[in-house]
């Protein structure tokens, strides 16, 4: 309107050099006087404009004489009877529309009834369509129309208007529900109906309600209503011929539409007649009964089975003889069916796999409920097992695909799987939140919600914060631009068999799982104080993601990176809280194997072992030497042994046959026969005390390497002892 205002604006009749000189300030002189009346049509009214209104209209920038064009601004004041606006100059096609319209109509015929443009947009106080206090605002518009057309109003009584309680009935059906209570202002309101400047009666073949153009105008809400309207009601079908539609207000009243569900009940009737036989099977012995109570509790309740089974001709005695095909569910769900086409399932099924499951083997047929009904076959908890009915070990998928053995049993022990089915989190990650429902593809297909450049995203679908780090990290793509394979979430986590990250078994784990990319650094990991201990099982050391993180690795050199110089300390003061700069420049990782990055641990290491070598050499060579030598003595002295043990022998034998004279052969040979009497028992008394001492290899009578022998004798053989004891005898 605004646009059609300038334009007329532009053209050179208006904007001449006389009309440039009018100044609204002329007009306010006398107009902003509230007293001010004038004479319109034998009646009185205010001629009262105020400047504050008409600045703040979509007329607010323009001259009072651009629309009251009799106004001679050389002669003022003007003539106190003016001709009336003519609103078609500056906006002729709206004009045009209203001219042949039953409004343009009753004014020409001079109808005082007839509303005219200022009834509606008013005068001077014309404000845009979206303003809150517009009168053909969308809130507005039934009260605007409804200020005629409302029972009891002079238009509603005096003339004939085929409709009553037009405002009444509209504001109690489902378009003035969603408009008068939600506030909805795409709601169809009088104009979207009748449209605005154009209102023709239904009679009229051009108008939009027509009975041949109803369903066009409805369309224009309801764009979808030929895909999602009931195709059979009241045992007939909608659409009498493909892509026509039928006139809406046969089943909907104007002004009285209604949230109502259309008994299906007629065709589904004809249908149960045989149906509802629980014997009724097919030539293959399948059987064909449905229970009415499961499909009246299903999601399908208000369907009709000829939507679905749309080969069926109403015009047989048996309507569904005409099938010749299964149902097609992409009828109403194009989007599921058209992901089910392209994955791996829906390619097995196109191949007519005896194993690829569809739509039935997992919503069923008809009692299908909907996700969030704990009954459902897709309830959250209820997938793990719905999916194992071919994936679970044993099954005909676990025998055609490697891996897939025991993937529901390790599902079930897993974090995700006890959150499931063992604390009843549903919002806890099932199958089809990783695989997705209708678009599952192999891990290797880069379209897979699993391939290694999606699955950090799938798995950021609940943990958004993760993925979020680990987008910035080096392990990510869109980071480290490395032609070597990066590490994604299943690596590290697994896929079916993922636990909690807090578990000891994880934790010590963990180090292999970097130790197969980062192998150099995980064995001089193992090298250090840290790694020996973690390896006896002592999951408080410090490990690899103690250090470097888990999602959020940084290299040492970003500034963001736990092991920055900025933030190296801090890190370390996780487990040693005394730790400072110095502690922190511990080399975790140094290796004796690496002479080039660590020269002195590497000299030092072969240094000590060398020296450590060259000792047990001298030591065995030393050793070898002395064998032979120690090997003589020992023989040597276990021939002295023996030699000791034959004389203690002869000196107990001699003392018992004949008491006296010599201790040992050797004594005795060279005894001296005039021996006295004392000296023989002196002997005697010798001999006796050394055959009661035991006489060890090298006790009482030690012999030294070179044979001599050692008189001297240990405290058990004492010899006042024995004295005292032969006395005693």
């Amino acid at each position: 309107m605004l646009l059609a205002a300038l334009l007329c604006a532009a053209t050179p009749a208006l904007f001449s050099p006389a009309l440039h000189a009018q100044d609204n300030a002329n007009c306010y002189m006398c107009h902003e006087d509230r007293e001010l009346t004038g004479s319109i049509d034998g009646r009185s009214r205010s001629m009262f404009v105020s400047e504050r209104t008409l600045k703040n209209s979509v007329h607010g920038e323009f001259d009072c004489i651009i629309c009251h064009l009799d106004v001679d601004p050389e002669d003022l004041p003007h003539d106190d009877e003016l001709d009336p606006v003519d609103c078609g100059t500056c906006h002729a096609e709206i004009q045009e529309k209203h001219a042949i319209s039953l409004h343009g109509k009753a004014i020409k015929r001079g109808d005082r009834l007839a509303p005219t443009c200022t009834t509606c947009h008013g005068t001077h106080d014309v404000l845009p369509a979206d303003h809150p206090k517009s009168p053909v605002r969308a809130y507005n518009i039934p009260f605007l129309c409804g200020s005629c057309h409302q029972e009891g109003a002079p238009v509603q009584r005096q003339r004939r208007i085929s409709k009553n309680h037009i405002l009444e009935n509209y504001s109690l059906s489902i378009h003035g529900e969603g408009l008068l209570r939600k506030g909805l202002t795409v709601s169809a309101t009088c104009i979207s109906c009748h449209t605005a400047h154009e209102i023709l009666p239904h009679t009229d073949p051009e108008s939009s309600i027509a009975r041949r153009n109803i369903a066009e105008t409805c369309a224009a809400c309801h764009q979808q209503i030929e895909e999602v309207h009931v195709k059979v009601i009241k045992g007939e079908l909608w659409e009498k011929q493909p892509h026509l539609l039928p006139a809406c207000v046969d089943c909907h009243q104007p002004h009285k539409i209604r949230r109502v569900f259309y008994d299906q009940g007629t065709a589904d009737a004809q249908c149960l007649e045989c149906h509802q036989r629980p014997d009724l099977r097919n030539e293959e012995g399948a059987s064909m009964f449905v229970n009415y109570q499961d499909l009246g509790h299903s999601r399908h309740a208000t369907v009709a089975c000829s939507q679905c089974h749309s080969g069926v001709n109403v015009s047989h005695r048996r309507p569904c003889d005409t099938i010749d095909k299964t149902v097609d569910c992409s009828a109403c769900h194009p989007d599921e069916s058209d992901r089910y086409t392209q994955s791996i399932h829906g390619t097995m099924h196109a191949k007519s796999d005896p194993d690829a499951p569809d739509c039935l083997d997992c919503h069923g047929t008809h009692r299908i409920l909907g996700q969030t009904n704990p009954n459902s076959r897709t309830f959250p908890t209820r997938v793990p097992m719905l999916c194992g009915e071919c994936h679970r070990s044993g099954e005909k998928v676990a025998k055609r695909v490697k891996n897939e053995d025991a993937v529901v049993d390790h599902y079930v022990e897993s974090i995700h799987g006890k959150g499931l089915l063992q604390s009843g989190l549903v919002v806890t990650a099932q199958c089809t939140d990783c695989h997705t429902a209708h678009d599952a593809q192999p891990s290797a297909d880069p379209r897979s919600s699993v391939h290694e450049n999606n699955v950090s995203k799938t798995c950021g679908s609940c943990h958004h914060g993760i993925e979020e780090q680990f987008a910035q990290s080096i392990h990510s793509r869109l980071v480290n631009d490395t032609d070597k394979e990066l590490p994604t979430c299943n690596d590290c986590h697994n896929a079916h068999t993922i636990r909690r990250s807090d578990e000891t078994g994880f934790k010590l784990e963990i180090m292999d799982q970097c130790g197969r990319c980062h192998e150099d650094i995980a064995d001089s990991y193992f090298d250090t104080y840290h790694g020996k201990v973690s390896q006896l099982g002592y999951t408080k050391t410090a490990k690899c993601y103690d250090c470097h993180g888990a999602h959020d690795i940084l290299p040492p050199s970003n500034p963001k990176s736990h092991l920055s110089h900025q933030n190296v300390v801090q890190t370390c003061q996780k487990c040693h809280p005394s730790a400072n700069r110095q502690f922190a420049g511990y080399l975790s990782h140094a290796t004796h194997h690496d002479p080039d990055k660590y020269p002195i641990l590497f000299w030092a290491f072969w240094g000590m072992t060398s020296l450590l070598i060259f000792t047990f050499l001298l030591g065995g060579t030393h050793t070898i030497l002395w064998l032979p030598r120690a090997l003589q003595w020992r023989k040597e002295l276990k021939k002295m042994e023996r030699e000791a043990e034959e004389s203690v022998v002869d000196i107990a034998w001699s003392e018992y046959d004949a008491p006296g004279p010599p201790v040992t052969r050797k004594d005795v040979a060279g005894a001296d026969d005039t021996a006295t009497g004392s000296d023989d028992e002196d002997l005697s008394k010798s001999a006796r005390n050394e055959s009661e001492n035991d006489m060890s290899p090298g006790g009482d009578k030690n012999m030294s390497p070179g044979g001599d022998m050692d008189d001297d004798m240990s405290p058990g053989g004492d010899i006042e002892e024995n004295d005292d004891r032969e006395e005693d005898k």
